[in-house]
């Protein structure tokens, strides 16, 4: 399947130098996909109406200044190969080309909802992301902020104090309660009812119930959910106990999941990939390659590498967060590190990841001992 077979031919154009005032009314009277935005003529990025909602940036402002880098998408590409260009260039909507000219725009919505009949071929068990970052309920809207930002995720399941799904809060959750406070009439400095705000507990902004969907479910489901209620993700929750959190399935984890492929040697992922700079794709995949060879029974299905970029900078140099998660016949595995450029900042992950990886070794082994000791006794 072509990406032009289920892509738009709709789209609206802006110049960076136009007003933000003028998007925003694009948005509220075309409700288009995204905006291309062009510089002198030529393409130069794109602008998503989530962009305008969570920003607080005044209507005469450029439009330069939100506007973000998207992957150049040809008319006859794949879906595989653009489902892997938006992941990796850490973007929700490109723009289509036919030779020289802007053809259309797509975005993940319009390829999940054509591959639709696929996903059936898929459980959430296959995908979703264990072990995720989760909140208590009486964590302060700053803290909220602080892990998100830290973790480059914009979703908490919140839990109470034995550990139960309760909630669930997103950066949209948090944007619009903020906006919402911040547009009342007040007395008080703007300073400290921003202050106040930040020390509310994430009970009084986060969503409950919460949707969720268990590991036997099919993905097609999943995303049916996902398009029903108009949520980005969902909780992963155990066959026998929906209050416990097992993991999340984001939209992106399905997008991703589309670019799984059966080649000889690993597959490598890479989100945000124009942030490498002294380091190759090839150059991770050795590296991560010999790491998982130390375990000869682990066989690595797909490795996921995510870099984010700070505003802190070291004589030029930004400061780089790294996630390397791996899907393996042993479960998922992961690591995380900071540095000052991609290639450092990886060297950190890669570092903890093998520290992860010897450890679930040692515990796969205890298990196996455990096995054959009760083998032996019951043969008493």
């Amino acid at each position: 399947m072509d990406i032009s077979d289920i892509a738009t031919t709709e789209y609206f154009e802006i110049e960076a130098e136009e007003r933000l005032g003028k998007a925003r009314s694009i948005f509220e009277e075309e409700n288009p996909k995204g905006i291309v935005v062009t510089k002198a003529g030529e393409y130069d990025g794109v602008i998503t109406q989530k962009q305008l909602l969570q920003s607080h940036i005044e209507d005469q402002t450029k439009v330069a200044t939100l506007t973000k880098p998207a992957p150049k998408v040809n008319w006859n590409d794949g879906v595989r190969d653009v489902a892997r260009a938006l992941v990796e260039g850490g973007t929700k909507v490109a723009p289509i080309f036919e030779g020289d000219q802007v053809w259309g725009i797509i975005d993940e919505d319009m390829i999940l909802e054509g591959v639709l009949e696929n996903l059936d071929a898929l459980v959430v068990e296959q995908i979703y992301t264990e072990n995720p970052i989760t909140i208590p309920e009486d964590a302060t809207l700053g803290r909220v902020i602080n892990n998100m930002r830290e973790h480059s995720i914009s979703r908490l399941p919140v839990v109470n104090d034995d550990g139960f799904l309760t909630g669930m809060v997103t950066t949209h959750d948090i944007v619009d309660f903020v906006t919402r406070n911040m547009d009342k009439p007040t007395t008080g400095e703007r300073t400290g009812d921003s202050n106040r705000m930040l020390d509310l507990p994430v009970y009084d902004v986060m969503n409950s119930p919460v949707e969720t969907i268990s590991l036997s479910a099919t993905v097609r489901e999943a995303v049916e959910l996902m398009f029903e209620k108009n949520y980005a993700g969902l909780v992963v929750t155990p066959e026998d106990d929906n209050r416990v959190v097992g993991g999340v399935l984001t939209k992106t984890d399905v997008l991703r999941a589309l670019t799984f492929t059966e080649e000889d040697h690993m597959d490598v992922q890479i989100t945000n990939i124009s942030l490498l700079d002294t380091i190759s794709r090839q150059d991770i995949r050795e590296s991560i390659e010999e790491i998982t060879n130390k375990y000869q029974d682990m066989h690595v299905r797909h490795a996921h590498v995510r870099f984010h970029e700070h505003k802190e900078k070291l004589r030029g140099t930004p400061l780089v967060q790294c996630k390397i998660r791996l899907r393996t016949n042993r479960g998922q595995v992961a690591g995380t590190g900071e540095g000052y450029g991609a290639e450092q900042a990886f060297n950190v992950a890669r570092d903890t990841l093998e520290r992860n990886v010897l450890e679930l070794k040692g515990v796969q082994s205890d298990r196996e001992y455990e096995g054959q000791l009760l083998r032996k006794l019951n043969e008493l």
